[in-house]
């Protein structure tokens, strides 16, 4: 206890840790005496359903981002990363700041929700060199990338080296792979005209799938579709199909194909966070194995969810996918759990069905399955954008993304490269130190040349 009141500790600002932490924002405004703490590497909450929007240029960078500090006025936020967990003395260890300041926080109620990390499957080369879309990050530098590539391959004495520069690869078929090549196919496509030395049939853009059939999840008929579509497009599809190695400048895939490519982009695989290796609890091919009120059998007070955990459906004996409407929703319950401990009240089991799915597959088309009923073409598209702007935290980025979806309709997508790194900065005792070893090399009669 903290001044006699209860501590919980949130782990992760994703869907279930920030659901699961307003949950305790609202339970504060109407007086609950406790003390509630997020950890979180990001000051803001990512809608990552809109990833893919940034890197082709439909979103500003912004608008699918909203500060932690203006959604939780109560519950209090820690900007850092997560070093250690300790369950035995119920301590976390974090750290913060250029410095990386070190801290450790103790908790009566600690809540995992750390999400999940990329799965390269161990392949030589494949972390060094693919592109992930999981943050903000990977979207812009995709952005950039892509552009990037557009710009030297406009050169005509690129010309013998467009190749690598032209072809992109996305291998993996699920959601973020599908939602990924068919912005990156529009962006490239609809940008390709403004450059006077490229056309569009110099443009490969490929998309690699282990599987018979993309977008499983949909089912056949809505993958056959998607594909079909994707085709028509000029999206090369190889299914029953892994990439086998990777270079600098080729991708090898399983069914002898190589590709020329500095781009791939990587949505084949998850895997849970790695602090969850260090604890001595249940797991079930690393995530933490919980109980249907998500709190971990055999360590009172220790509650996880999302991608992080293996989530009993007792509807079903198998588990919830980790997707995030079963994540925000295991974050609600997992406070409201917490909460009902602290007062010595029953405890509610999760329980939930999949409400539907839905992806957009490029130039205003999408699939979608809403409550066991299928819809393609521009509706599924329509049912996509509704669903998910209204998903979006906060009215105020509901309206900017209704603004740009709006002027997206109007006018052509942005070239513009957000170059995010910049010049390493001197203090003032560095500055005068250079200033002293340039003045010592004149004097010696050597000229410094930078």
């Amino acid at each position: 206890m903290s001044n006699g009141k209860p501590r919980v500790l949130i782990l992760g600002g994703g869907f279930g840790g920030m659901y699961a932490a307003l949950e305790f924002e609202r339970a504060l405004a109407r007086g609950a005496d406790l003390d509630v703490t997020l950890v979180n590497r990001d000051n803001f909450f990512l809608f990552t359903p809109m990833l893919h929007e940034v890197a082709a240029s439909d979103l500003d960078i912004t608008n699918i981002v909203s500060p932690v500090r203006k959604l939780l006025r109560r519950v209090t936020f820690f900007h850092g990363d997560i070093e250690s967990i300790d369950l035995v003395n119920k301590r976390v260890g974090l750290s913060h700041g250029h410095e990386e300041h070190c801290h450790s926080l103790p908790y009566d109620h600690l809540v995992l929700a750390l999400g999940s990390t990329t799965n390269f499957f161990n392949l030589p080369g494949l972390a060094d060199r693919a592109l992930t879309m999981k943050s903000l990050d990977d979207a812009i530098f995709l952005r950039n990338r892509l552009i990037a590539n557009l710009e030297e391959a406009d050169f005509e004495c690129a010309a013998p080296l467009r190749a690598p520069l032209l072809n992109f690869v996305v291998a993996g078929g699920g959601f973020a792979g599908v939602e990924t090549i068919a912005g990156m196919n529009d962006f490239l496509r609809e940008a390709v005209r403004f450059y006077p030395h490229l056309r569009e049939d110099m443009l490969r853009v490929i998309l690699v799938h282990p599987g018979k059939m993309i977008l499983p999840e949909l089912g056949e008929k809505l993958g056959t579709y998607a594909k079909r579509k994707l085709i028509e497009r000029n999206v090369e599809i190889h299914s029953n199909c892994k990439v086998t190695a990777v270079t600098d400048r080729e991708v090898t895939l399983s069914d002898g194909t190589t590709v020329t490519t500095n781009t791939l982009v990587w949505t084949a695989g998850t895997c849970p966070n790695s602090l969850l290796d260090t604890l001595p609890c249940k797991k079930e091919r690393g995530r933490v194995l919980v109980n249907e009120y998500l709190e971990v059998p055999e360590w009172p007070g220790v509650w996880a969810f999302g991608d992080c955990a293996v989530v009993p459906d007792r509807k079903t004996g198998k588990p919830h996918p980790p997707t995030a409407q079963h994540a925000l929703r295991e974050g609600k319950v997992a406070a409201q759990n917490i909460l009902a401990t602290i007062r010595g009240d029953r405890k509610k089991p999760f329980l939930f069905s999949t409400l539907g799915l839905l992806a957009p597959i490029g130039r205003r088309t999408g699939v979608a399955n809403i409550l066991g009923v299928n819809f393609s073409g521009f509706i599924a598209w329509w049912l996509w954008r509704t669903i998910y702007l209204m998903k979006l935290p906060r009215f105020e980025k509901k309206v900017r993304v209704a603004l740009d979806w709006t002027l997206d309709l109007l006018f052509s997508k942005d070239l513009v490269q957000f170059m995010t790194v910049r010049p390493s900065t001197l203090s003032l005792a560095e500055e005068e130190s250079e200033k002293q070893a340039s003045a010592d090399l004149v004097g010696a009669g050597i000229t410094q040349v930078r």
